[in-house]
């Protein structure tokens, strides 16, 4: 059985996002947002808040492994904060060498490396050294920075360096998301390795998810901002039967109540509002509470509007009490 993995992704797949989608089901494991290692040692809280998982064996409350993931350039401190991270016992370490946000780029993260294999090997094979072999040891990558020449050099490069496994998303820095993803491509740097290659990009359907295997030759492929678009998709493409959006009205519900209890009231509204805008891509009915919720920016207001939308069954007990 092909594995379905989930992706980090920053500003979507928080601690919370986290624990909803899981929850629904079918993800093998996951990786939480980066951490961002510069000249220092990061303190233990660091690590704790970007993946709380570690305070619960390094799962999900539902039970789904979450891997951390270390982004940065110096080979010395990743593999300093390597050391102090597998004190953790985080279910496994994973390298970003993918992230094409402007500002991890600007400042030498993320796909800004893929120009130098060099300096991958010597970041991975310093961080492969501080990893025990029992904790899983992966990287992420794109194809490349303005195109994908260097995409195998780059692969084998990380792979010399001794990860486990490597997740290849099928765009370059340059392409950012838009579509398409180049699945061949991702096969064009399967064949250059021999560790086991995981596929990543423009998976929003099952038909999507079949394509993608095919192109890239992989069997196991990492879902981004398509789980979130439709957090059922890991159950479909299990073949198991799922409710549609009567199935997920209750895990909005705990989102919000989420986002209540961790965002400030000024902010939550914006965070509903991003998921229901992926949502709405499957789902009339997020589209329709998307244009219902969208001039609200009050998050009391919002919470009256989901108790009368269904969403929710009451209002929250705080707005109950102060009535």
């Amino acid at each position: 059985m092909s594995r379905i993995l989930l992706a980090p992704m920053e500003g979507l797949a928080d601690p919370l996002m986290r624990q909803v989608l899981t929850a629904i089901g079918g993800y093998d494991w996951g990786i939480c947002e980066f951490v961002r290692v510069t000249e220092s040692v990061l303190p233990n809280r660091t690590f704790l808040r970007t993946c709380p998982e570690l305070h619960n064996d390094s799962r999900t409350d539902a039970g789904t492994p979450m891997r951390v993931q270390l982004l940065g350039s110096d080979p010395h401190f990743m593999a300093a904060n390597a050391r102090r991270l597998v004190r953790h016992r985080p279910a496994g370490v994973d390298i970003n060498f993918g992230c094409p946000a402007p500002t991890v780029f600007r400042h030498r993260g993320g796909s800004a490396l893929l120009g130098e294999p060099e300096l991958l090997h010597a970041i991975v094979s310093a961080v492969r050294a501080e990893v025990p072999a029992d904790i899983p040891f992966t990287a992420k990558m794109r194809l490349g920075i303005a195109d994908s020449s260097l995409a195998v050099d780059c692969a084998q490069a990380i792979a010399a360096g001794g990860v486990d496994e490597l997740i290849v998303h099928g765009r370059t820095k340059v392409d950012g998301y838009k579509p398409p993803a180049r699945w061949a491509q991702i096969d064009r740097v399967r064949a250059a390795v021999s560790i086991p290659i995981i596929a990543n990009g423009e998976v929003w359907t099952v038909a999507d998810f079949r394509q993608c295997q095919l192109e890239s030759g992989c069997a196991d492929v990492m879902l981004g901002r398509g789980a979130l678009a439709d957090p059922l998709l890991p159950r479909k493409l299990r073949g198991e039967a799922t409710g549609g959006w009567a199935e997920l009205l209750p895990s909005v519900a705990t989102y919000w109540r989420g986002v209540r209890e961790r965002v400030m009231p000024v902010h939550a509204g914006g965070r509903l509002k991003q998921w229901l805008m992926l949502l709405r891509r499957h789902y009339p009915e997020a589209e329709a509470l998307y244009q219902q919720l969208r001039p609200v920016k009050a998050a009391e207001d919002i919470d009256a509007m989901l108790v009368a939308a269904g969403v929710l069954d009451s209002l929250p007990e705080r707005l109950l009490l102060a009535a």
